[in-house]
């Protein structure tokens, strides 16, 4: 396998992609909460009767499926390259990409009869298949921040201990941000911009929520570690919430409450556990070229 620049590695790939991912999701619910989904005529994957969009809504539209297919490819591009460089990726991170594209078309088939409502495909648009959109799209984001921290192993110039207080703090930071944006707060309009904010801040939160996870689990700290798993396991639910997937009722909104602010309690404790604890060794430094 031919290298290419000494700066691009595997690792800083499926980051990227990664960051690519967290965005289109964000994308997505900007486009559906704008009510831009429906503006290409129902029609997939042609818009406005041709290629290019023909108004500002039907541009929103257009301009989330060329992201996402520009994605799409570079998720594509992360299975090629960790079965290819198979002595730079760990078993569990080519499963877990090989994972994320096998999930890719599904969720662009979800996208598309979302759109086309009863248009090209009969039947269109339903709950089920929304929650399987916002689904699949998690999952994927979720998959592809997994291989990303299992392809930093070994490479980080900080031990476990500040690694997973980082974390931690970067996750309540962006659960409290999460708090002020959701559908739960009177402060927020949840607005469609509000909303595209939420879940990035969200899903930023989680993925710090899971390298905590993962980080603490090379301590003996069980406790902050279980906190920060069932803080992300809340926050995901807070998110699935937040995407009108039940009634929103009034008891909704309490669980919705309950469930982000429980999250927010579970990290603060996780930080709080963490502050007495001393690194047991140092970590070496690695180089930085891996494949």
């Amino acid at each position: 396998m031919s290298r290419g620049p000494d700066w691009l590695s595997f690792r800083r790939y499926a980051a990227f992609t990664t960051g690519m991912a967290l965005t289109l999701i964000s994308l997505g619910i900007y486009t559906a909460a704008t009510g831009s989904g429906l503006a290409c005529a129902q029609q997939w994957p042609l818009c406005d009767g041709g290629v290019l969009p023909q108004s500002i809504p039907s541009f929103i539209e257009w301009f989330h499926r060329l992201w996402a297919m520009i994605t799409g490819f570079l998720i594509l591009g992360t299975a090629v390259w960790a079965w290819r460089a198979r002595g730079a990726v760990s078993t569990r991170g080519r499963f877990a990409v090989t994972l994320a594209t096998v999930l890719t078309p599904l969720q662009a088939i979800f996208g598309a009869i979302t759109v086309t409502l009863n248009g090209a495909l009969p039947g269109g648009y339903s709950a089920p298949v929304h929650a399987a959109h916002f689904l699949t799209g998690f999952s994927i984001f979720a998959l592809l921040s997994y291989a990303t921290l299992l392809a930093y192993d070994g490479r980080f110039s900080r031990d476990a201990l500040s690694r997973g207080r980082l974390a931690v703090g970067v996750g309540l930071v962006g659960l409290l941000a999460a708090w002020v944006l959701a559908r739960i707060d009177p402060v927020s309009s949840y607005s469609p911009v509000e909303q595209a904010v939420f879940f990035a801040v969200s899903l930023a939160a989680f993925a710090s929520l899971l390298a905590a996870t993962r980080w603490l689990g090379e301590l003996n700290e069980l406790i902050p570690r279980v906190a920060t798993g069932a803080a992300g396991a809340l926050l995901f639910v807070g998110m699935v919430l937040g995407r009108d997937l039940v009634v929103y009722s009034a008891g909704v909104r309490v669980v919705n409450w309950l469930v982000i602010a429980t999250a927010v309690a579970l990290t603060a404790g996780a930080a709080w556990a963490l502050r007495g604890v001393e690194p047991e060794v140092s970590e070496p430094v690695y180089g930085s070229t891996d494949d």
